[in-house]
């Protein structure tokens, strides 16, 4: 496991409901991409729904006080961060949920909770790549 990996372990996670698509998404993107196979595909599916049954993440709902948060904090971080609408969901819900401390490896969002006060986890995008 790399470093990154590390820093997570023993953590409660919690995500927006939007995860629901965009992790099948992001899978179906790697399989497309030679990444990963139509079974290891399936598996993760899987995997991440059975994270999700036994709590061991958490989804938070994604419904009107995220949409207003995220289009806020998008108004907010203009015109210097281009945040995108999916990146600015996931953000506000952690921030309305107080979650206090988010997972990243995106630039834009990490640069969002730097703006808000959100704790990141690793502290520096360096920490991710020296991981590797």
């Amino acid at each position: 496991m790399n470093g990154f990996g590390k820093n997570l372990i023993g953590r409660e996670f919690v995500t927006s409901e939007l995860a629901l698509t965009e992790v099948r998404s992001a899978l179906l993107a790697r399989e497309r991409g030679g990444y990963i196979t139509p079974h290891e595909r399936t598996a993760a599916a899987e995997n991440f729904c059975s994270m999700i049954e036994s709590e061991s993440i958490r989804l938070l709902p994604l419904n009107r006080p995220v949409l207003e948060r995220a289009s806020a904090i998008q108004h907010a971080c203009h015109p210097y961060i281009p945040l995108k609408t999916l990146d600015a969901l996931h953000v506000a819900t952690c921030d309305l949920h107080r979650s206090g401390t988010m997972s990243a490896t995106d630039r834009r969002i990490r640069a969002a909770c730097k703006q808000l006060g959100i704790t990141l986890i690793p502290g520096e995008i360096e920490d991710i790549t020296a991981a590797k």
